[in-house]
């Protein structure tokens, strides 16, 4: 696929090698794309296609102009459960969306959706997890087909501000108990340390295991105790360290390494990624959520970031610092004569998202039930 001439170039890259060799370009374009996050970096993309990518499938519509990286959706096609193109990055990235130069927008849109119109001659476009303002809700309005929008997920935010003026955002009562915290956290002497890119193979699996323990029992998510999530995370975020896009921190008491966490970043944005906690922190009554926000907010108050994203999940802890609930959509796309086969998916995505929220409120005891099913598939307890 090409076009020649004055105007953009689309292109469609299927070759995953080739993929990876537009790493610097790739980036380039990602720093000029104000709206995109850390789950756009190539280093990110690039890294999940190795661990999660299916041979023959990759779809990436790139446009240049005048040899530059204007635009980029980087799709694979899938099968499932009718011929989709969807964005690399999958159930691990907690958004999606496509790229594009903020200073060439409108004709960088235009020849984006025609080249996915093109990749998409026989398939539905499905985009997930894509936040307010994305560059993916330039190309849903420039789309010349059929088109769907559906509820995704909601993230949790809050402003990049020194963890001092988050704690003023709280009832008087609240921030009396987190300045208590925060005392017994500096009285036990737990000092964060970041980790360099050579640690981090070792950092991150201790990290996991961290993570498995202060899970176990509650539900953990059993793709995070898989052997492809771990080299994709150790992959991805060395390179992220390297270039200054992801801190790993170190907890340590007394030499003792007792919790760990990822932190992703792009221009305006950290996200909060994962972590683990020894669970014998629980007996010094360590707020192990308020020790890794104070670290996480402070550095992207200094890095001057917009926000700080505790991103998927709505987990009571998160809703203690009082965050803006940020929702993110699901943009449904494809060429005018797959037009009902757009609603019949949409219809179906629809439903399901429905009958799983029902159950949700009008079944508690289902939640015990799916964390205990977790808990059986990711077998015996690390030692």
């Amino acid at each position: 696929m090409g076009r020649s001439g004055a105007g953009p170039a689309v292109t469609l890259c299927r070759d995953p090698r080739a993929f990876s060799r537009l790493g610097p370009d790739w980036d380039g374009l990602w720093r000029r794309c104000s709206s995109a996050t850390p789950f756009q970096s190539h280093a990110w993309l690039d890294s999940w296609w190795r661990s999660y990518g299916g041979r023959g499938r990759l779809r990436t519509v790139l446009v240049h102009q005048n040899g530059r990286l204007v635009a980029a959706a980087p799709l694979m096609l899938v099968h499932r459960p009718m011929p989709l193109l969807v964005l690399l990055g999958g159930a691990v990235s907690d958004y999606g969306d496509v790229l594009v130069d903020d200073d060439r927008a409108a004709p960088a849109v235009e020849a984006l959706a025609a080249g996915v119109r093109r990749a998409a001659r026989r398939a539905v476009v499905d985009l997930r997890e894509v936040r307010p303002g994305a560059a993916a809700e330039l190309l849903y309005e420039s789309w010349q087909g059929g088109r769907r929008r559906l509820a995704d997920s909601v993230c949790l935010e809050l402003p990049a501000v020194p963890m001092a003026e988050l704690v003023q955002r709280l009832p008087a009562h609240r921030a009396q108990r987190v300045r208590a915290k925060l005392r017994r956290i500096d009285a036990l002497k737990i000092e964060d340390r970041t980790v360099t890119e050579e640690e981090v193979p070792d950092a991150m699996a201790h990290l996991l295991r961290l993570h498995e323990l202060q899970w176990r029992g509650r539900g953990v998510t059993v793709e995070h105790l898989r052997p492809r999530f771990a080299e994709h995370l150790v992959r991805a975020t060395r390179r992220m360290v390297r270039d200054g896009e992801a801190d790993l921190t170190e907890y340590r008491r007394e030499g003792e390494v007792v919790a760990a966490s990822v932190a992703l970043f792009s221009g305006g944005l950290t996200g909060c990624y994962l972590y683990g906690a020894d669970p014998g922190l629980r007996e010094h009554k360590v707020d192990v959520a308020a020790m890794l926000l104070r670290h996480d907010a402070d550095a992207a108050a200094r890095a001057g970031r917009r926000a700080v994203s505790l991103l998927r999940g709505d987990e009571s802890y998160k809703n203690h610092w009082r965050p803006e609930a940020v929702a993110s959509r699901r943009l449904l796309m494809a060429p005018a004569a797959l037009e009902p086969v757009l609603g019949l998916h949409a219809a179906r995505s629809d439903w399901r998202d429905r009958a799983a929220g029902a159950v949700n409120s009008r079944f508690p005891a289902a939640r015990r039930w799916r964390a205990r099913l977790n808990d059986w598939r990711a077998g015996p307890p690390p030692r």
